[in-house]
Formats: structure tokens, sequence, C-alpha cells
């Protein structure tokens, strides 16, 4: 009730103004009107009387004339006449005529025609007004044949205009009134139907009824996977609030009745390394990747099919390549997949490395693509596809596969398992459909991941330019209201999934103190107890900035002089991917800028740069977070980045600063990081002076907003949030295949 009030207050305001602008034309067309109208009756009176006073002028009998003017007088719109000659002197006129239009007052207008030959005079009619009202002023010529005599001056009364003006003002007032509350009941009248109508389409919607009218039924479907999703996230409440693993096997037992997952990865979650003395060790690979789905597979024991690049991992694999992980636990199965050195080189460094990757990230560097390197990517994701094949234990499992490794997977599957879920994740950037437009082999990848059921980006911005890709290079209907690619009368989901941490990270169970970590870190690097401790932690790569980041510690050390002496940066560096030149030219330039910089500040034993090189497991890693004043995390280009996530996960004791570029997904989600452009040098290096100098009571404020997003937003949740989807869909194929074959039966009999 209070909107439609709200709405007929404007409509009577606007009604209001319309009136006003509307009255004031009104009064100028009426006033118009009547000047035309009295110029026309000057005219008839002038020439009516032409032939007497032409006599009378040519005689000079004034007396006459004024007799004559008088008459003229006597019509009730004309007030006064005079008569003036040819020079303008006044030769008669009638009581009272006014002495502000004397001949004399006017000789300025009609000296022009007075001296000109017949056929050029004319007649000149002017709105004035006196103490009594408005006049008009007409002075019309009088002739005697073709001689000019002079000119008659008529006072016309204009108070009759006026009254006809009032009386039309009066009328549109009325009548815009009138219609004012016409269309404000009308308006009433339609908003209540209109709402009864609304009302009863809801209720119908309420009681779970098929809608009336068509235009409900978006609402309906919205509204029942709301309810959906409500019920999922009840349940977490009511199971203590939080995503949990003991909550992502209820979610997988109540929506897909705990069946196992399969996740497919280039990187496998353990890697079994021969030693020099011949021993094996246990290496946690540094890889987001890892880090976001083991806790996942962990908790549903499922099966991780994975690339076996370990130099013991065949002797630790039975002879199908699988082995329980991890090492004490055995909770899921790892089932590896042997690949030639050809194989990899093609597949894994060549297309998938010098292609996709920097394909995809905006880093300035030029994808390579060659027929080879396509056709092994090409025998790689049909292997991968065949153990998949080879490990699921339905006709309509679950799969997730992960990353720009295999683009092609999910078509192969579906070819070979067309009832399957098949989920991809993308952990990247998806590019523009004008830069995918370099890779010749587009249209390929873009139809190897349509083999999916859902695709799931970081970010909503990839989403949108996976769509427009294809768009522009398919034969496909885009469903822009569900966010969906129809092809081929399959739809697959094109959704935003931002990957996360499990909660609490486990490694900070066996993790020493903040304080034990920060002291045992600094003696290890030689520095003194109240040093400042900088941490970046990355594989070396191009996409993630480090050569940006030195520059930001120089120009914090130039610019900021007290920090020099006081400040360290250590940047824990895993090798990467050192057989393409483009890495192995990183590694030279990330250690000479390192050493040029450290040249420069040294002095005694101090080094503002520390750069160790080498493989760091997790414990290893989360020691130095913990240790830290600073995390700068300078990624030119990233999908997610779980580096800055880790970092916070990491300070329990709500101690440091993150400070993290504004290219990664991260930066979506961890507001409260001091955000930077990487690529300005002067602004990186002025947010590390502003961490390094902001008070305990930020840093905490800070930290402390970022955990709660953390634990409520974790890595269980995201992987429960693709599954329900998954576990919905599913429901939803497997009802149209029962309808399908319903109808097949009934028009065959």
């Amino acid at each position: 009730m209070r909107q439609a009030l709200r709405f007929v207050v404007g409509l009577v305001l606007g009604l209001a103004l319309l009136t006003w602008i509307t009255t004031i034309l009104v009064q100028k067309t009426t006033r118009r009107w009547a000047v035309n109208d009295v110029h026309l009756r000057a005219q008839l009176v002038v020439n009516g009387a032409r032939q007497v006073l032409a006599d009378h002028w040519r005689k000079d009998q004034s007396n006459e004339l004024r007799n004559t003017l008088t008459e003229i007088a006597r019509d009730d719109r004309i007030m006064a006449v005079a008569a003036c000659n040819a020079d303008t002197s006044l030769l008669a006129s009638t009581k009272d005529f006014p002495s502000k239009f004397s001949c004399a007052e006017l000789s300025d207008h009609v000296r022009p025609f007075t001296d000109a030959p017949k056929d050029m005079w004319s007649a000149w009619d002017q709105p004035d007004s006196l103490p009594g009202g408005s006049v008009h002023v007409s002075a019309i010529p009088v002739f005697d044949g073709d001689r000019p005599l002079g000119f008659l001056v008529l006072v016309h009364d204009l108070s009759y205009a006026e009254h006809r003006e009032a009386r039309t003002q009066q009328f549109v007032l009325l009548a815009f009134g009138f219609l004012a509350v016409a269309a404000s009941a009308v308006t009433l009248l339609a908003g209540r139907l209109s709402w009864r109508s609304w009302s009863d389409e809801l209720r119908r919607l309420a009681r779970g009824e098929a809608p009336k009218q068509a235009e409900f039924r978006p609402i309906l479907r919205d509204v029942r996977e709301l309810v959906d999703r409500l019920m999922v996230e009840r349940e977490t409440e009511m199971e203590g609030g939080a995503w949990t693993p003991q909550r992502l096997k209820l979610t997988l037992k109540r929506h897909l009745q705990g069946e196992r997952v399969v996740i497919v990865a280039n990187r496998e979650p353990y890697i079994h390394e021969t030693q020099r003395d011949g021993s094996i060790k246990v290496l946690h690979p540094a890889s987001g990747l890892v880090t976001a789905l083991e806790p996942v597979v962990q908790a549903c024991s499922g099966v991780w099919i994975a690339h076996g690049g370990g130099s013991a991992d065949r002797e630790t694999a039975d002879k199908n390549g699988r082995i329980r992980v991890p090492p004490g636990e055995e909770s899921y199965l790892v089932r590896r997949v042997w690949l030639s050195k050809e194989e990899e080189q093609g597949y894994y460094y060549g297309f998938s490395n010098e292609g996709l990757w920097p394909l995809c990230h905006i880093a300035h560097a030029r994808p390579v693509f060659r027929s080879e390197d396509w056709r092994y990517y090409q025998a790689v994701n049909q292997k991968f596809a065949n153990s998949v094949c080879e490990e699921v234990d339905s006709a309509d499992p679950i799969i997730l596969v992960q990353d720009y490794h295999f683009a092609l997977a999910p078509r192969l599957i579906r070819e070979r398992l067309p009832r399957a879920t098949v989920i991809m994740f993308w952990h990247i950037p998806w590019p523009n459909s004008e830069r995918l437009g370099i890779c010749p082999w587009r249209k390929e990848l873009l139809e190897g991941m349509l083999g999916s059921s859902i695709i799931g980006f970081h970010t909503q911005s990839h989403c949108n330019n996976f769509i427009d890709s294809v768009d522009r290079f398919l034969e496909a209907r885009i469903d822009r209201e569900q966010n969906a690619v129809v092809q081929g009368g399959r739809s697959t989901l094109v959704r935003p999934y931002p990957i996360s941490l499990e909660w609490p990270v486990h490694w900070l169970k066996t993790a020493p103190s903040p304080e034990a970590c920060r002291a045992g870190v600094l003696a290890e690097l030689g520095l003194k107890p109240d040093a400042l401790l900088g941490v970046g932690v990355d594989r070396l790569d191009y996409t993630k900035g480090i050569e940006e980041r030195f520059l930001a510690v120089e120009s914090l050390l130039d610019r900021h002089p007290e920090f020099r002496g006081r400040f360290t940066f250590v940047q824990l560096a895993a090798p990467s991917r050192t057989l393409i030149e483009r890495y192995h030219q990183l590694n030279e330039s990330v250690e000479q800028l390192a050493t040029r910089i450290n040249e420069r500040f040294a002095k005694d034993t101090y080094r503002p740069i520390i750069l160790l090189r080498s493989h760091h497991e997790p414990p290893t890693v989360f020691r130095y977070y913990r240790a830290a004043d600073v995390c700068y995390v300078s990624s030119l280009h990233d999908g997610m980045n779980l580096v800055a996530k880790e970092f916070v996960a990491a300070r329990d004791d709500e101690h440091g600063v993150l400070v993290l570029s504004q290219f990664t997904g991260a930066a979506r989600e961890l507001t409260e990081a001091l955000i930077v452009n990487p690529y300005d040098i002067e602004e990186a290096s002025s947010a590390l002076a502003t961490a390094l100098n902001m008070s305990p009571d930020e840093q905490r404020e800070r930290l402390r907003s970022m955990r709660v997003f953390l634990a409520e937003f974790n890595v269980y949740r995201w992987a429960g949030r693709m599954l329900v989807d998954a576990a919905r869909l599913r429901r939803r194929e497997r009802l149209t295949g029962r309808l399908a074959v319903h109808l097949v039966e009934s028009s065959s009999s």
C-alpha cells in the first residue's frame, strides 16, 4: 500500500507539472488568437469607414472626422481612436485618447511607410498596457486613391482576452485534476488486481504447484534450487555449523548414496623418490591443486588418478599402478599412469606448459603450439580416460577432471560412460575469446571440455570468457539464464566455484607456536631476533611475479632507509618445469636480480633477499608463514592463488600482514589484505612499508576477518557445492532418461 501511495503522489506531482506547462502554453495560444482577432477587426473597421475618413481628411473637416472616430470607438473592444497626418501631426482624436500613443510617440514606427508607395505600406500593431489593463495598439494607413493621407491609431481593450484566458486556465485545471484522480484510481485498482494475481501465483509456488502464468516458471525453478541449498545449509548448521570432512561425507551419502569420487589430475599427491643411499623418500609436491584436493579425496575415500613421475613410483605401486596413501593412514587410493619420456615432453612440457599455460595467463610469454605436442596431448588424454573407465564401479560415476592438462578427457570419458557425471574444474584463468583464437585447436579443446556435465572456474569473469569463446567458435546454443551451453541436446553448466583450503589446516596440528617458529627461522637464516621478516612461497614460474617482488623490496629500501639492515625477504622457490627454456631463463634472472640487490644493500652479514631454491615440504612452509611479519603474493595473473589463503590460515596468532596482487582470484575474497598492482613497483613498496609499520590491533582486525571467511568458505564447502550440483543434475538426467524410455514404450505399443 505504501508503494502504491508513493506512486500516486509521484503521478499527481507529475500531472501538476504537466498542468503548469500546459497552462502557460494555453495562455500564450489564447493571447495570440486574441491579437490576431484584434488585428483583423481593426482592418475591417478602417476599410468600412475608409471613404468617409478620406472625404473628411481631404476637406480638413476635423469636427466631422472626430465624430466619425467617436462612432468607431463605440465598439466595445475599441477604447480610443486618433487620426494622424502623414507627417505624424494629430488631426483629430476621440475623448480621453491616451497621450502615450500620440502621433508623435508613434512617429518612429510609422515614418518608414508614410513616404513609401501604396504597395509598400503596411499596418503596424503592438501589444501594450495601461494602468487599467492590457491593450493593443494598431496603426493603419489611410489613402486617397494612391496618395497617402495619414494613418489611424486604434487602441483596443484586451480585458476580454484576459477573461477568456482565466476561464481556459480554470477548464485546464479542472480537466487535469479529473485526469489525476482518474489515473490514480485506475493505478490503485490495477495494482490491487495485479498484487492479488501475484499473491495467488506465489501461494501456488509455495504449495509446490505449477504456476498458471508462464512468466512464473523460472521463479519456480529458482525457488526449488534455493530450497535445496537451504536444506543443505540447514543440515550443515545441525551438524555443527561448518563444512568439515564429516559434513562432506554426510553430503555425499545424502546426495550420492556414499559413492566414491574419482579425481583425475596430472600431479599426484605423494611422490616416491629414490635417494642416493638407496632409500625411498616420500615428497608432498608444491601444488595448489594438491593442497585443495587432497582433503576432499580423503573425505570421499575416492581414487586419485595421476601421472606417476617419481623415480621410485613404480616399485612402490602394485602391478596396476595402485597405492594407498597417505603413508600410515591409507585413507584413499592413488592410481598412477605411466608415460614415456616422449609423451611427458609433448603432452606436459610441450602443449600444456608451452602452449596452454602462457595462453591462459597474461604474463607476457608467447604461447608455442606444435602439431607433435598436440598429438601427444590427445594420446595422453585418451590414456587417462581409459584409466578412469577401469577405476569406476558404476555406470554413472562421479568424476572430477582437474585443470588444463585434460581438456579433451571429459568428452573421451563420456564416449565410454555416457551416463557419467563429469565435473571439470579449470584451476587457471580462462582467456577471452580473442586470445583463445591463437590456439590452432581451440575448437577441439572447447568440444572436449563440453563433454562435462559441469565446468567450474574460480571467478564469474572466467565463466563469462568461456561462454563467449563457445559462442564465437562453436555451433552451440547459449542458455544465458542458466549459464549453460547446450550442444547435441545435452546441457553443460558453467559455474564459478572459488577454491579454498581445508579448515583447520592439518599441518598446523604439529606446527610449533608462532614464537618458536620465528625464533627457529631467524636463527636458521642468521638474522637478529628483532629482524623484520617477509616471505614469499612459489614455484619458480614467470606468472608469479617474483622479479617484480624483488624490485619492490629494492624500492622499499631505497625509499625507506630505516628498513635497511632490519628487513629481510626470504623467497621459498621450488624449481619447476626446468626443461622449458623460459623457466630456465627465469631461474637465472631471479638469481641475478637477488645478487644485484644484495650487493647493493649488503652490510656485514646483512642480505635483504634470501633465495632458497629447493623443494620445501608443507611443515617447513608453514613454519615460515608463522614466522613472517609480512607475506607478499605478487602474481601477475592467477586463477586463485592458495598461498595467500595458506598464510592467513597459518596465522592463528592473528599477527602478520598479507600484501596481495589484484590479479589473483584470492583478491576478490581476501579484501582485508593490502591489495596492490605488482607492476607498480612504488605502490607495492609503499604497501610493504605500510605492512611493516601496521599496528598489532589493525593486523589482528584484518586477519580475524579473513580467517572467519576462510573458516566458512573452506575446501569442503567448495567440493560440497560442486558435488551437490552434480547430484542434482544427475537426478534430473535420470528422470529425463526414465521419461524418454516411457515415451518410447508408449509409442511402440
